[in-house]
């Protein structure tokens, strides 16, 4: 095994986890109005999505898939507007009453779904699986080898730091400031979804 390589893969997934993004601020907003449940089952589905562009990632490395940057660039936009759709529901409900609340927090099947389209629609991520992530592919010589140890690595740390997050926002953030982080999360989503569609389709008539 390549552990230099393998070093270099653990820091760029840890400065991509670590950077906030809209999973990150999905995942805390849940964990914010939703509880620990929730949080960890929308968790579970953004961890999904990511192997799911593992699994498209490794299609295009053996060359069965072959992605057009502008498809790329659509879905792009796709999601980013998925995104926003999340952060302004979540704004015109963050007044809604604990009781609705404490009645939706049991539903993780719910959470999971909406990580798990977050994840799939992630610019920051597609962008990751797609041009980074088959730089590592030679980690170790066997292909299948290097694809299980990556994707568990992800695994790993993906979900080390989202439980992170979530419990830095359930138990170190006083309770006054819980409406304000969640109404902060839900703009940054806002604004990544604004800034994921005018970047993309200014990338998309570049293509032209």
């Amino acid at each position: 095994m390549n552990l230099a390589l393998l070093m270099t893969y653990i820091f760029a997934i840890l400065i991509l986890l670590l950077t906030p993004g809209p999973v990150v601020a999905l995942v805390t907003g849940t964990a914010i109005r939703f509880g620990y449940r929730r949080a960890f089952a929308t968790v579970v589905g953004t961890n999904l999505a990511s192997f799911v562009l593992i699994f498209f990632a490794a299609l295009m490395l053996i060359g069965v898939v072959s992605l057009d940057i502008f498809y790329l660039r659509v879905l792009g936009v796709i999601g980013s507007c998925f995104i926003g759709y999340m952060a302004i529901q979540s704004l015109q409900t963050i007044s809604t009453v604990a009781k609705n609340d404490e009645k939706n927090a049991g539903s993780s099947k719910s959470g999971m779904l909406q990580g798990f389209i977050t994840g799939i629609s992630n610019p920051k991520d597609i962008l990751f699986f797609v041009s980074l992530f088959p730089q590592f592919i030679a980690i170790t010589n066997d292909f299948s080898t290097s694809i299980f140890t990556l994707s568990i690595v992800w695994m790993i740390f993906d979900i080390t730091v989202l439980s992170l997050y979530i419990l830095i926002v359930k138990r170190w953030l006083p309770n006054k400031h819980n409406k304000g982080m969640e109404i902060l999360s839900s703009l940054f989503l806002l604004v990544i979804a604004v800034l994921g569609v005018i970047y993309n389709i200014y990338e998309m008539v570049g293509l032209d």
